[in-house]
């Protein structure tokens, strides 16, 4: 592009040139002619033609270098580089969304969740959960690295109930390091599930995550572990109980966890450690109480949090963030497709109502336009787009063109000819069976605008074919034709019944003539 902007501008020069030869003489030519009876006049033509020449110069100049100069590509937004430029903008945007939401208990519960993350940011403890099934030794392991019973420790699967933190100063490090007790995952109990998602929560909210086990790994203690790990959690698998095997057992399901885990986690990021051992008879009776092992563990956990602590913690923030964007969007989302529903449903009902009360020949649905536009205008406004009545027009067009292209409109008139013949008299089966069809084409047409602006006024991949033909299939199944035509049978056929008593109340009639 640049060589062929190159040549023409070579070329307008050669052309310049050549005209500028045939300028000079023609203004020499008729400089001598005006200057034989005026030279004052001809010298004030001369200069006056001059400075035309070379404004007009100028001018070929000026867009000769706007022609070669290479044109500067549009740089696109830069998105922030920093964990915390990130965060700033995702609670921004999360703040516009939250308000917007009506329900004013989702509405607390974000605010909640915004205000925890802010707080964490501002404070700055460093997050260590502990999880694992039932028994397994977490609480132990909360004891033995706080030096102190922190909290209650049993034999009995489900020991800790609920979520407990404790604060740690840890040495040559500035932040303080919260630690968190979760209920054992997987238990079988009443509340087991519960406690379980609670733990699950907890987890994925931890800067450093122990995942203690007491044997070799659950299948799914495995999949909990690794989909931890693919969420970014930086993990240490924590093999307690240690003092109940022989050394040499001990050593070979050390080795196995290893290896069960490559890929996951580094050799290093498995420990072994024994943070209640079971306490030991002496000869002479006397039982002795070993202290804890966990030298390892803390070596491992002390050297991740100094030398990774402050990325892991600005990353664990903005993950946290983005959770919350995507709930927040997901409730803004579902409170902005029940007014659309709203909204179709009341065009639906008024579009099969004036089909049903003036028949249209061949339910051309282009005859409706100005009910699907103004329900387009409407359903576009709860999705914050902003479509002028022309736009709205084209867009009902084009999909009313793609259902009939479709063969739709054929296909829905069929359906609902089988089914209200079942439900309603023969007399009024053409009025009914119009005014049904239009306002569940208008239903359908209403649902594919929803897809549309929740795809930020696309059409997707697969274009406006797809979406209509997706929801044609959605709303043809049973239990929506079943709960479509009790409503139609109240918005469109009984009004058609009070209108026509003679079609359908014989005795009526003949007493009122009577």
């Amino acid at each position: 592009m640049y060589r062929v902007r190159l040549l023409l501008l070579l070329l307008g020069l050669v052309l310049l040139l050549l005209l500028s030869l045939w300028l000079a003489t023609s203004i020499t030519q008729l400089y001598a002619s005006i200057a034989e009876f005026s030279p004052t006049l001809a010298t004030v033509v001369l200069v006056s033609l001059g400075m035309v020449v070379l404004a007009l110069l100028a001018g070929l100049s000026y867009y000769a270098f706007l022609l070669i100069r290479p044109r500067q590509q549009q740089r696109p937004p830069v998105a922030p580089t920093q964990a915390g430029d990130a965060v700033a903008v995702t609670l921004a945007a999360v703040q516009r969304q939250v308000d917007q939401i009506q329900d004013q208990g989702a509405k607390i519960g974000l605010l909640q969740r915004q205000a925890a993350i802010q707080t964490l940011m501002q404070q700055g403890d460093l997050q260590v959960v502990i999880v694992g099934v039932g028994s397994t030794g977490k609480t132990s392991t909360i004891n033995a690295i706080l030096g102190r019973q922190a909290g209650e420790v049993a034999a009995s699967m489900g020991t800790t109930d609920r979520s407990t933190l404790y604060r740690l100063q840890l040495g040559g490090m500035d932040r303080k390091v919260l630690l968190t007790d979760t209920p054992g995952l997987l238990d079988a109990s009443v509340w087991g599930e519960e406690r379980g998602e609670e733990a699950r929560q907890l987890a994925t909210e931890a800067d450093l995550l122990l995942f203690v086990v007491e044997n070799d790994l659950l299948q799914a203690e495995y999949d909990l572990l690794q989909q931890l790990v693919d969420l970014g959690k930086r993990s240490l698998l924590v093999f307690n109980k240690t003092d109940l095997y022989p050394d040499d057992e001990r050593d070979k399901i050390l080795t196995h966890l290893r290896q069960r885990v490559r890929g996951l986690l580094a050799a290093e990021d498995v420990v072994a450690i024994a943070a209640n051992p079971v306490p030991v008879v002496l000869e002479n009776g006397d039982r002795f109480q070993p202290e804890p092992d966990i030298a390892v563990l803390l070596d491992r956990m002390v050297s991740i949090l100094r030398q990774e602590g402050e990325t892991l913690m600005a990353d664990n923030i903005l993950l946290q963030t983005q959770r919350l964007g995507d709930d927040t969007r997901q409730i803004l989302n579902q409170q902005r497709q029940q007014q659309a529903l709203t909204i179709i449903e009341k065009y639906q009902w008024i579009s099969g109502g004036v089909i049903a009360a003036m028949p249209l020949p061949g339910l051309d649905l282009l005859a409706t336009a100005a009910i699907n536009t103004q329900m387009v205008i409407e359903i576009g406004q709860v999705y914050g787009c902003e479509v002028n009545r022309d736009r709205a027009k084209t867009l009902g067009i084009s999909l009313a063109k793609t259902l009939i292209g479709l063969g739709i409109v054929k296909g829905a008139f069929e359906l609902w000819s089988v089914t209200l013949k079942l439900n309603i008299a023969t007399a009024l089966i053409g009025q009914a069976l119009q005014g049904v069809t239009g306002a569940y084409l208008t239903h359908i047409a209403g649902k594919s605008f929803i897809e549309y602006f929740q795809q930020e006024q696309t059409w997707g991949d697969g274009g406006m074919t797809d979406v209509v033909q997706e929801q044609f299939q959605l709303n043809r199944r049973d239990e929506f034709i079943n709960a479509f035509i009790q409503q139609a049978m109240t918005n469109i056929v009984l009004p058609l019944t009070r209108s026509e008593p003679s079609a359908n109340s014989p005795s009526h009639d003949s007493s009122n003539s009577t």
